[in-house]
């Protein structure tokens, strides 16, 4: 990226609320539901159905509003956006436009990865509610039919300043959004099923400019990593055309993810040409301050608080930031350390071994077969010189798999930690006289080769000798050759 420029991003995030009904009719709010089965006069724009607000839509956008540090409004009022498209079936979204929910705010997070460095800070513009579109389905005879139940769905939003400065910090805010609004549990925030979706808009103008580049935005945007992407790319694609004393021209553009490209789509539309008014069915709301208040004591703990009390546990940087990044990943480790198991330890396996386990048979924490209780079993098998830590990581697999408890397992499978002194120096001697070079290299002075020893008997013992007594034994044996001497 060229130093002589600078680009200016900002985000608009649309995020489908998870709430029994729809934002102003009775109709289910239901994914995956039969095409047109979730339907009313209502949501479909019949005429003479009138639109009666969801207040359940309204709590939920008051603590995305909340959690994202921004200012409530004592009184909002719902605006017609007027467009026209397929999916439209009013042939208007009823929205807000001169007064959001909320606004004005800032929503912190960190700046490098575990947070370990100062964080990063992007404003908030404004956050408002309105209602989803009906879905268009495209299909293999070239036809595109409509499917309404998604049509009158709620949405929140989430409309970002002019100034995120590098795709860089854009991908970060985008993930720390997400995990905010996952702790919040207003919406599944899945891309794949369209609840998550992002516009974004990015101008490029030279370095030393105290205005903006003319803005571009685009869309199209199916993965984090596509936005990442396609940020990078306007980036360049802009400062080329500023390179050749060219104008950027104000433009909606489409991501082509197999192509790595954008590519024009339409002149992008103003305020204005939505032609905003009044939404003359719905009256303007009251939000009580006693009412916001009551809501807002209501928020759970969200992403920073968590990662600051796992500090406060002693947990570092890295072990806090994996564990908040999936809600799913933190309960699960606060009910290991709720059944007994410390913190760090429990951190440990739960980032390490099992998280790799979790991962190759692409589980949710929530659904991991191995009960938190289990692993705090195993962690106490460890801690209390039961079962050494090579055998544990055979017990855990064993015991995600389904094969019994740790317990169990280590007496079933001969895995418990072999620790009784004689036992143990009659191991290490047969070793030794298995190796009679490394024996003599060993006692006449060649004092690495004691990780040679005791690599050999942990081999021998599938890693169930007690590696302190190994040590110790080999140790010994220099210790008498020398008296000898």
């Amino acid at each position: 990226m060229s130093g002589k420029y600078q680009p200016t991003i900002a985000f608009e995030v649309h995020l489908q609320l998870d709430t029994k009904s729809k934002a102003y009719c009775g109709c289910k709010n239901v994914y995956g539901a039969e095409p047109n089965t979730r339907v009313c006069p209502v949501c479909t724009g019949q005429p003479g159905a009138l639109p009666v607000p969801n207040r359940a839509v309204f709590v939920k956008a008051i603590y995305v509003a909340l959690a994202l540090g921004c200012r409530i409004v004592e009184r909002t009022q719902f605006d017609r956006k007027n467009y026209f498209y397929p999916d439209l079936p009013k042939g208007y979204q009823i929205s807000q436009h001169p007064v959001p929910i909320g606004h004005s705010g800032e929503f912190r997070f960190p700046g490098e990865r575990y947070g370990e460095k100062a964080g990063a800070c992007v404003r908030i513009s404004r956050v408002h509610v309105e209602e989803d579109t009906a879905k268009a389905v495209h299909d293999e005879s070239g036809n595109t039919l409509i499917d309404f139940n998604r049509a009158g769905v709620p949405l929140v939003e989430i409309v970002t300043e002019p100034c995120i400065p590098s795709p860089e910090i854009a991908h970060a805010y985008l993930l720390a959004l997400k995990n905010t609004l996952e702790y919040l549990d207003v919406s599944s925030c899945s891309m794949e099923e369209g609840s998550l979706r992002v516009d974004t808009n990015i101008s490029v103008a030279p370095a030393d400019s105290k205005k903006l580049g003319t803005k571009v935005e685009v869309k199209n945007l199916n993965s984090f990593k596509a936005v990442k992407a396609a940020l990078e790319f306007e980036t360049h694609r802009q400062i080329e055309i500023l390179e050749a004393g060219e104008q950027v021209i104000q433009e909606t553009r489409h991501w082509d993810d197999r192509r790595g490209v954008t590519l024009s789509g339409r002149v992008k539309e103003g305020a204005m040409d939505y032609r905003y008014f009044p939404e003359p069915d719905i009256p303007p709301l009251r939000l009580p301050k006693e009412w916001v208040e009551e809501i807002r004591a209501g928020l759970p703990e969200l992403p920073q608080q968590a990662r600051e009390r796992l500090h406060e546990a002693g947990l570092s940087g890295y072990d806090a930031w994996v564990l908040v990044a999936e809600r799913d990943r933190l309960r699960y480790f606060e009910a290991v350390v709720e059944a007994g198991a410390p913190h760090k330890t429990a951190a440990n396996w739960i980032n390490g071994d099992l998280a790799a386990l979790v991962k190759e048979d692409n589980r949710d924490y929530d659904d991991c077969p191995m009960p938190p209780d289990q692993l705090t079993e195993l962690i106490g098998l460890v801690q209390g010189g039961k079962v050494s830590g090579k055998a544990a990581k055979e017990v855990l697999e064993r015991a995600y798999r389904g094969e019994g408890r740790p317990a169990e397992i280590v007496e079933k499978r001969g895995l418990g930690k072999i620790s009784d002194r004689d036992e143990i120096r009659r191991i290490v001697e047969g070793v030794i006289a298995e190796h009679p070079a490394e024996r003599e290299a060993y006692l006449t002075g060649k004092v690495q080769l004691m990780k040679f020893f005791v690599g050999q008997v942990m081999k021998v013992t599938r890693g169930k000798a007690d590696i302190g007594l190994v040590l110790e034994m080999v140790a010994l044996l220099r210790i008498s050759r020398r008296n000898n001497d």
